[in-house]
């Protein structure tokens, strides 16, 4: 809505005629898959967790209790590089690629005042968490179960926004090849199965392994593995029985409806 019925131009525009919000802030969504051998020694695939990254508040408002990396974006910064400093700031992770996937401006979501928040995620291996340590204006920072994380009081609105950007995750892992960060260059279809089973539990294909290693529904995502003389490449690592391994091939899927 025009601020005054004369039409606005480049000569008489002046910001001062519109309300603007009390601050854009960028809030950040860091999942990771942990990894942790269930009886060493034995034969059989690790324990795998979703998890999620949270920090605790160390000031007003909601000082205590935990919430998402973020913060405000300063102005001569886009809310992408304000989620890469904030990220680092706030935790001390650093080189984690971030993809944009919310706005969230519902009225007092903020007891600050007008906030618009743009949220950001990232589903990553957790040797780029290794580093994490609290610092800035975070008390603390923990990977907590995601199924812990949903159940918490979490500040602000974050709970929707981590439950918005699982949703966004899970589809990623069942259209896109993601799952390769948390798999070792050659893998079994087990494991495959194992991974995105972590992300996406309510995922059953019975006839996955027959799906996966079938041409026509593989479609040049999955080869193979082979060694120098062209043998196909196996390994008893999680089973008595060595199964045949398998490698991405670089190619990323193509999904379409009417394809």
């Amino acid at each position: 809505m025009e601020p005054n019925n004369e039409l606005e131009n480049e000569s008489n525009y002046t910001a001062s005629n519109y309300r603007t919000p009390d601050g854009a802030p960028s809030d950040i969504v860091i999942f990771t898959i942990t990894s942790e051998e269930k009886a060493p020694g034995k034969k059989t695939m690790p324990a795998r967790e979703l998890q999620l990254l949270l920090i605790r508040r160390k000031r007003w408002p909601f000082e205590g209790q935990w919430a998402l990396p973020g913060g405000f974006c300063d102005e001569d910064e886009s809310v992408y590089d304000c989620a890469k400093r904030e990220l680092l700031e706030e935790t001390g992770v650093a080189d984690v690629h971030l993809e944009y996937f919310n706005v969230y401006s519902k009225p007092k979501r903020d007891p600050r005042g007008w906030i618009i928040s743009h949220a950001f995620l990232a589903l990553v291996n957790e040797r780029y968490l290794a580093g994490r340590r609290a610092q800035d204006d975070a008390a603390d920072v923990r990977l907590f179960p995601v199924s812990e994380a949903l159940a918490m009081d979490l500040a602000f609105d974050h709970g929707d926004i981590v439950r918005d950007a699982l949703e966004k995750v899970r589809v990623k892992m069942l259209t896109t090849t993601i799952a390769k960060q948390f798999l070792p260059a050659e893998f079994t279809i087990g494991e495959l199965y194992q991974v995105i089973r972590t992300v996406v539990p309510d995922f059953e294909e019975p006839n996955f392994i027959r799906k996966m290693t079938s041409t026509q529904s593989r479609e040049g995502i999955l080869e193979p593995a082979r060694d120098e003389n062209g043998a196909l490449k196996r390994s008893n690592r999680y089973s008595q029985r060595a199964a045949q391994l398998y490698r991405f091939t670089g190619c990323e899927p193509k999904l379409s409806i009417y394809g």
